[in-house]
């Protein structure tokens, strides 16, 4: 994929590295270069290129303080400590050999996830059996599952019942956090504007939301009472994610910028910029690096964070507005154009682009594609869901080695799926719905229901084998 280096702000005073103006030699963000290599004035010799590498490398080293290689190095070090201890399957854990576990995938040598064939045991979900949970008097806007898949947190664009937390078992809502006015957020608990996006740490500590009014709200989890409020963005908060196995934040806006927070001090971290359009998506995992969707800037972008780097990827024709990770090599992202893309973190076009993904609709006597509003992917499987206002949530395959997608089933449900997740132990589908657009109203479906619906993913009978009960 391309390679750009982000101008940065660390510590609130803004830095350009040495390769901010000058876009690295294979095509780099906002230079107008593709992922992997755009077109060049004039060709260059590849000895020219290393030596502006080497001199950038020499310019960078010389801004880097003792104490900034320290930490830099005690990071590196510690990552490399931590895939090693999870490359180890734990005593008396794992399935026999060549048979993956479906719902704890070991770990490989190289500590990535095995990739799970989840789709080959899922059955085709029953519509009769889907539980619809009401409660939100406007669109849901987005929606976490807590890590051990007991709770639901949603919000809406209401202007009382800004955020709902929801016992899966029993369907009953546990807490609502009520809104207020612009400009009260101090003075009581709740947003006072709609919330567009929500994040909960991979421990079930901390919940991360955000709203249009530039802040971003911390939430103890038990008990939803607000502990702190990040302030800092210049425009909507459109994406938030936490890195797994820690409380490090990362935010993105429609003020172009991602930035990186220390959530469990309350603290700020760094500013990453390279975006030419509002970021509408986010995501990440364990490695130290977050994916975003750049609207209309028409890229998908790999920010990787200890190397002050990013990786642009190019593949869709409309504004991308949503993305997700699948593993720590593959992601998938939907767009108004009606397209899902299927990549790699290595490759600089799509693996596999499904387009008219949803079909097409009839628009003011115009035909054009359903929008996709939302993808989920089942983390380290190939099992992937999108969402539009088509009245149906769509099941995918990721089959020949991520190379090609082919569709499942169709769930019917009548709205705009505006969030969708799948439960860690993959039994079960949740799909966030309203009667308008996540971000805008362009068009409003009345029959809609504004709602949260769980999907139950039951899986297919398998003969008696010798593996974890856990297993499937």
């Amino acid at each position: 994929a391309g390679g750009g280096r982000p101008a940065r702000r660390r510590g609130g005073v803004q830095r350009l590295r040495a390769g901010e103006v000058r876009a690295a030699p294979v095509g780099g963000a906002g230079t107008g270069g593709g992922a992997g290599g755009g077109a060049h004035a004039c060709p260059r010799s590849p000895s020219l290129g290393r030596r502006r590498r080497e001199a950038a490398a020499e310019e960078e080293e010389v801004e880097e303080t003792p104490q900034e290689k320290k930490l830099r190095l005690a990071k590196l070090y510690l990552e490399q400590l931590r895939q090693h201890g999870e490359s180890r399957p734990a005593p008396g854990a794992g399935a026999p050999a060549g048979r993956p576990r479906a719902l704890s995938p070991a770990l490989t040598p190289r500590g990535s996830p095995a990739h799970v064939l989840l789709s080959l045991q899922v059955q085709p979900p029953d519509p009769a059996s889907i539980r619809v949970l009401r409660g939100h008097q406007l669109p849901v806007t987005c929606l976490v599952i807590s890590p051990d898949d007991r709770f639901i947190f949603s919000a809406s664009k209401d202007g009382s019942l800004i955020k709902c937390k929801w016992e899966v078992e029993s369907g009953k809502r546990l807490c609502v956090v009520p809104g207020g006015k612009k400009g009260t957020e101090e003075r009581h608990m709740g947003h006072a504007s709609h919330i567009l996006c929500m994040a909960i740490s991979s421990d079930g500590k901390y919940l991360a939301t955000g709203d249009r009014n530039k802040l971003i709200m911390i939430w103890d989890a038990a008990t939803c009472k607000r502990l702190h409020i990040f302030t800092g963005h210049r425009d909507a908060v459109s994406g938030l994610s936490f890195r797994k196995g820690t409380h490090q934040l990362y935010s993105a806006s429609h003020d172009r910028c991602v930035k990186v927070w220390n959530v469990a001090e309350n603290a700020y971290v760094e500013t990453l910029f390279g975006h030419q359009d509002v970021i509408t998506g986010l995501d990440s995992l364990s490695r130290e690096c977050c994916v975003t969707a750049g609207g209309r800037d028409g890229t998908v972008r790999l920010w990787k964070i200890p190397e002050e780097s990013q990786l642009v990827f190019y593949g869709h024709q409309g504004s991308i507005d949503c993305i997700q990770l699948i593993n720590e090599e593959h992601m998938v992202s939907g767009a108004d154009d009606g397209s899902v893309a299927l990549w790699g973190l290595t490759k600089k076009k799509p693996l596999a682009l499904a387009r008219q993904a949803h079909g097409m609709q009839d628009a003011q006597g115009l035909q054009q594609p359903y929008w996709i509003s939302a993808v989920a992917a089942l983390r380290n499987s190939d099992l992937l869901a999108t969402g539009s206002h088509s009245a149906s949530v769509k099941l995918w395959k990721c089959s020949e080695g991520f190379r090609k997608l082919e569709p499942l089933w169709d769930i019917p449900l009548v709205g705009f799926v505006n969030s969708l997740k799948f439960s860690a132990a993959g039994d079960f589908l949740v799909a966030g719905l309203g009667q308008e657009h996540r971000l805008g109203r362009w068009w409003r479906v009345k029959e809609a229901k504004n709602s949260i619906c769980i999907i139950p993913l039951k899986r297919r009978a398998a003969a008696p084998s010798p593996e974890a009960p856990d297993s499937s």
